[in-house]
């Protein structure tokens, strides 16, 4: 049964798909099955695709840059979109009945940038087993499993169960870029978007930082399920460390650096003994290349900064305003320099006068 887009909102959906046809047919069917009514279907292709269903009618094939992974993938899709709200399905994850429009209608709040459906796992769909990813303060991305994870306050399908603030609250979180519904100009605007600084698998907590510093809101939303495809590969290695380290100093600013920095010595010591034996040297060397892009890391620190700035400025003008307004809210000005009943106060009745008494 066709689901009707609510209050006016329009939905891009976009498929990224690097390497794994059979995966992508699996996604598109259970998309085309379940999606709402006057969406468009995006597929990004890093690879060879022949449409064997000749669903060209219904989907539009975009091919990325040659080599290009996960990210270059959702690059390419985003930017082909035209929808208000596009929402990112990687191949091998699949669509449910009615899972967009609980989503869709968390945007009505405008500090909405961004929603995270649960992912259910894909034999025992009660069992949820994505709940979007954290970064930890010391340079760390943790996958969450299960709503309320990593968050001080509870997060789920309550209208308060949001998070992000004018300044990132620890740990930031924001949905998988494998599953996710974003607001449109967060990620399609020039110079907006995931990075590849951090590569496919940090991406998403890259960009959960810089939202977080704009003020925007991360809603996880119970009533959004999709079934969860596999885990991408574990980095190792080289990479592994150029990408931990870059994800650390690009997202400093606004923090305190030396209880930062010293979360970071832990992390790298937890790194460490992960990528032993073989791994650490190469590990340990992407790191020290990664801590020494001081320039690229320097922009990113100033692009936060701006941000933080701009929010701290809205927020004093508008409690400026609020303390500039008058409190009279009824429309009722009292003027205190003619008399006003309401300002007298209660009358005395007269006392009555008893007669004298002769004195004895």
């Amino acid at each position: 049964m066709p689901h009707v887009m609510l209050r006016g909102l329009t939905l891009s959906i976009v498929i990224p798909t690097p390497g794994d046809t059979g995966a992508l047919e699996e996604t598109l069917l259970s998309v085309l099955e379940n999606r709402p009514e006057g969406c468009e279907v995006v597929v990004a292709l890093g690879c060879d695709y022949d449409d064997p269903w000749n669903l060209a009618d219904e989907v539009r094939f975009i091919r990325a840059p040659a080599g290009a992974g996960l990210v270059g993938c959702v690059t390419a899709g985003v930017q082909a979109t035209t929808g208000d709200v596009v929402h990112l399905l990687a191949a091998g994850w699949k669509a449910t009945p009615g899972w967009a429009d609980a989503a869709l209608a968390r945007f009505d709040d405008a500090t909405t940038g961004a929603v995270i459906p649960l992912g259910v796992d894909g034999v025992t769909q009660n069992r949820v087993v994505s709940a979007g990813v954290k970064y930890k303060r010391g340079g760390r991305r943790v996958a969450l499993t299960r709503p309320g994870m990593g968050t001080t306050a509870a997060v789920g399908s309550g209208a308060d169960r949001r998070v992000g603030a004018r300044r990132p609250r620890w740990p930031v979180v924001g949905p998988r870029l494998e599953a996710g519904f974003w607001r449109a100009d967060l990620v399609r605007a020039a110079g907006a978007g995931f990075s590849t600084a951090c590569g496919d698998r940090l991406a998403d907590v890259d960009l959960a930082v810089e939202l977080a510093t704009r003020g925007v809101s991360t809603v996880v939303e119970e009533g959004s399920r999709v079934v969860a495809g596999g885990e991408p590969a574990w980095e190792r290695g080289f990479r592994s460390g150029l990408h931990g380290e870059r994800l650390f100093w690009r997202s400093l600013a606004g923090r305190s650096f030396l209880p930062s920095f010293l979360l970071h010595v832990i992390e790298v010591i937890r790194h460490t003994i992960l990528s032993a034996p073989l791994g650490t040297v190469p590990m340990l060397l992407g790191r020290f290349v990664g801590a020494c892009q001081l320039v690229s890391h320097a922009r990113r620190r100033r692009k936060l900064a701006e941000y933080l700035a701009t929010d701290v400025a809205t927020e004093a003008a508008t409690e400026t305003a609020a303390d500039a307004a008058p409190a009279d809210t009824d429309g009722t000005t009292i003027r205190i320099d003619e008399g006003q009943e309401v300002l007298s106060g209660p009358r005395r009745r007269p006392r009555e006068v008893e007669p004298l008494r002769k004195s004895a």
